[in-house]
């Protein structure tokens, strides 16, 4: 909300000022005429807190939101008693508030894209975007309904995305848990014991009673040293943009999971195409906005280049297959879709194909991970008892000869 200091005039020609807040002056004279004053002169003092900016709106909720929306539209209902519907059924704070804001916006004279428009943390450009284009070539409900079904499929591919991260991470925890427990508590003790009954220890073991000396006298320092490496990397990856363009084209070398990865951002992209493409928006708007949603910079700069090419008169296809980012199969369907002036269908082919290629290397990636950290911890552990209960089995040995 934006503060302003107004001067205005009540019903008997009286000159009023003071003070309010608003979302642009248009606002700010319908909310004076509620008062009974006419707006004379106003003057902007500085950004308010907007209603809602600080909030969090969960996708489930926008998901809702657009689907209750969508229908009310869809039967007829104008757009401001449709929000208003909406904003008496909410439950959420949050979102009932940022409701209320674009009635008051669209009561003030903007559309609702542009109400839209003031709450970027919430409703994103290409949110709002789809929003305008449905608008302006009266399919508001049909656009409605797209950007419903996206925030459905951005929820699933979040949840894809967990479930490759979650089982490595989890088990890597658990390996590094049982190791610092071992290399701490247990192999003290063992080689203590072993050094009391007079056994010479063979060189693994010393090897690994120097390792679990340095963990049991410096653990603290290296977790401290570790987080705060890993704070400092993601803060110098953010604040600055060379490393951010290092970084996004480490990820997509990794292997196993740079594979993925670039599937998730280019079934993203795919996604979006589709759906503005569908809504009236231009392909070289499209690919304008995609340069954002693909999320990499390696990938940013391949979509820039294939909409430079556009531009100066070049075909889609032609165009996507120089980048060398999509397999033939995806340029194949692109360029059928452009000849055939089905594009629209070509690129929710181009779609399905990568969520289906993504939920594949989802699952294995999950199954190639499994048994490789298996082995690691396994090896781990075979250096551990190795090391420990070879002197043992020596020192037994002897007591028999």
């Amino acid at each position: 909300m934006q503060a302003y200091r107004y001067k205005a005039m009540n019903d008997v020609g009286r000159i009023v000022r003071g003070r309010g807040e608003a979302i642009n002056p248009a606002d700010l004279e319908v909310r004076l005429s509620r008062l009974g004053l006419d707006l004379v002169s106003y003057r902007a003092l500085g950004a308010g807190r907007r209603r809602g900016a600080r909030r969090v709106v969960r996708r489930p909720e926008l998901i809702t939101f657009c689907f209750q929306l969508e229908h009310l539209v869809r039967a007829g209902v104008p757009i401001l008693a449709a929000l208003a519907d909406l904003r008496d059924s909410i439950e959420r704070r949050a979102l009932r508030e940022v409701t209320a804001a674009l009635i008051e916006s669209i009561e003030g004279g903007k559309t609702l894209s542009g109400a839209m428009a003031d709450f970027p943390d919430i409703f994103d450009p290409v949110f709002v975007s789809l929003i305008r284009a449905g608008e302006s070539s009266g399919v508001l409900s049909e656009v409605l309904a797209k950007i419903g079904e996206n925030l459905k499929w951005q929820d699933e591919q979040a949840a894809q995305t967990r479930r490759l991260l979650i089982y490595p991470a989890f088990a890597l925890v658990v390996m590094l848990l049982v190791f610092g427990f071992l290399m701490v508590s247990v192999v003290p003790q063992m080689v203590s014991l072993l050094a009391a009954m007079g056994q010479a220890l063979p060189p693994q073991t010393r090897v690994l009673l120097v390792v679990s000396r340095f963990l049991a006298a410096y653990w603290p320092w290296l977790l401290g040293a570790s987080l705060a490496a890993v704070a400092g990397g993601v803060v110098a990856v953010r604040t600055s943009w060379r490393l951010r363009d290092l970084a996004d084209e480490l990820l997509l070398r990794l292997p196993i999971i740079g594979g993925i990865a670039r599937k998730i951002m280019l079934a993203r992209f795919a996604n979006f195409f589709s759906i503005m493409y569908a809504a009236g928006i231009t392909v070289l708007d499209c690919l304008r906005a995609g340069e954002d949603i693909v999320g990499n910079a390696v990938l940013r700069e391949a979509v820039r280049d294939a909409g430079r090419r556009i531009r100066d008169g070049g075909g889609i296809s032609a165009s996507f297959a120089q980048t060398e980012l999509f397999p033939p199969l995806v340029i194949r369907m692109l360029r059928v879709g452009e000849q055939s002036g089905a594009l629209e269908q070509a690129l929710n082919n181009v779609c399905y194909f990568y969520t289906r290629d993504v939920r594949e290397a989802i699952d294995q990636g999950q199954a190639l991970l499994s048994p490789v950290l298996i082995v690691v911890l396994g090896l781990f552990l075979l250096w551990i008892i190795a090391a420990i209960f070879g002197p043992i089995y020596d020192l037994i040995a002897q007591i028999r000869i």
